[in-house]
């Protein structure tokens, strides 16, 4: 196919079918895939659980909660700039052998934030656990890919993404609950064993021939560096930030709005975790019938349930199942996941880690819109109308991508390259 010049890789088609590109047994391979999600419980653990513990972190460091929201962005920006980073330096390594050295890393950076004596060592130590995040899901889901019957990978890569929504069904509330109990700095530590718990299954389980394809990086940057590629990790970033608006000032919320106590936390958090339960596994299902077109399904939703926020906040039974609705569009990861999967020809690895530098980016979105509006007298519901916007703004971002693809298609069709 001829672009601009230049020879790109071939897209991986819409419905493929035949073996995996790795063969494993089923009971190896429901191995691999449970390490795979373990990590990402381990992950999702870490990078949720201080929203829940806002209100300890709070008491035990002296601060104040838009200080705690920022050490939730410090790790988001880790993410950022570790997801393509780490991704890029890898490249050459076995997918095996970067999973294991990532989550060993992860181990580290959350056993210092478990140590950290003061707020500015746990901003640093919250930026370098972010480092290895996206890289880890990046690789876990193309490992997933390999070792599945091409014809059900939009369902690996939910299965690959599972842990990461279990940990907001019952680690975060776990988190919760345990720093209400003894202390926030246990939760990091937990995070730690459950991450070299993950090295343990990877190293016995997962092939040691599941390897990346090599190529430069140069090569990689390039195929990278298109224009599908980009509209996709845009839709990501903008468009699931109204969720982490929300989220973030959940607790608030809950205390202040709704008016029930402290300990009624934790079942907020696993309405949101239960919600991305859902939306985690109807998102492969979505994808693997509707492909691209799954992404307007997913944010339409997300819309409604987001300007529908500050009517369900005024009483528990109703703002439990707010939670549950925008948790659900979790359902966007994989979708977005596997279409760039399909779109990114010659840098799968670059494309599948900085989707979660993407959804990141989101992670830090969101919280800077909801503070804005809280600080400036809107109230603490006022984060689902805010979280809106940019719902709409991924609506209008889908438009633009379905558009591109549409005239490449008739381009394709009436003037095939050679």
């Amino acid at each position: 196919m001829q672009h601009n010049g230049r020879m790109s890789a071939p897209l991986i088609p819409d419905a493929p079918a035949g073996a995996p590109a790795l063969a494993v047994p089923a009971r190896q391979r429901a191995l691999i895939l449970t390490g795979l999600s373990l990590g990402g419980f381990a992950i999702g653990t870490s990078e949720f659980a201080s929203m829940g513990l806002m209100p300890n972190i709070v008491a035990e460091l002296g601060v104040s909660e838009p200080q705690v929201g920022h050490l939730i962005s410090a790790y988001a920006m880790g993410v950022v700039v570790g997801a393509p980073l780490l991704a890029i330096l890898g490249g050459r390594l076995s997918r095996k052998a970067l999973l294991l050295a990532l989550m060993a890393f992860y181990a580290a950076g959350n056993l210092a934030t478990a140590l950290g004596p003061d707020y500015m060592s746990l901003m640093l130590f919250r930026f370098i656990a972010g480092l290895p995040h996206g890289a880890y899901f990046g690789v876990a889901a193309l490992t997933a890919v390999a070792i599945t019957p091409p014809e059900a990978r939009g369902r690996a890569v939910s299965l690959s993404m599972l842990g990461l929504t279990l940990a907001i069904l019952l680690g975060t509330p776990l988190a919760t609950w345990m720093g209400q109990l003894a202390s926030w700095r246990w939760t990091y530590a937990m995070v730690s064993v459950v991450s070299l718990v993950t090295v343990l299954l990877l190293a016995l389980y997962l092939p040691a021939n599941g390897k990346a394809p090599r190529t430069r990086v140069m090569d990689e940057l390039r195929a990278f560096n298109r224009l599908p590629v980009w509209q996709g990790l845009l839709i990501g970033a903008i468009g699931f930030a109204g969720m982490f608006s929300v989220f973030s000032y959940l607790a608030p919320t809950m205390v202040e709005v709704t008016g029930v106590a402290p300990a009624w936390i934790p079942v907020g958090v696993a309405g949101f975790g239960l919600g991305g339960l859902i939306g985690n596994m109807v998102g492969g299902w979505l994808f693997d019938r509707l492909r691209f077109r799954a992404v307007p399904v997913v944010l339409c939703w997300a819309l409604v349930m987001l300007l529908l926020f500050p009517l369900a906040a005024q009483a528990p039974w109703s703002l439990l199942l707010a939670t549950v609705c925008i948790g659900a569009m979790g359902a966007l990861g994989p979708i977005l996941q596997s279409h760039l999967m399909d779109v990114a020809g010659g840098a799968q690895t670059l494309a599948a880690a900085s989707h979660h530098a993407a959804f990141n980016a989101a992670n830090a979105l969101g919280p800077l819109l909801g503070g804005m509006a809280i600080s400036a007298g809107f109230g603490w519901t006022s984060t689902g109308p805010v979280g809106a916007i940019p719902a709409v703004a991924g609506l209008g971002l889908y438009w633009w991508a379905a558009r591109t693809r549409a005239r490449r298609l008739r381009a394709e069709a009436c003037c095939p390259a050679a």
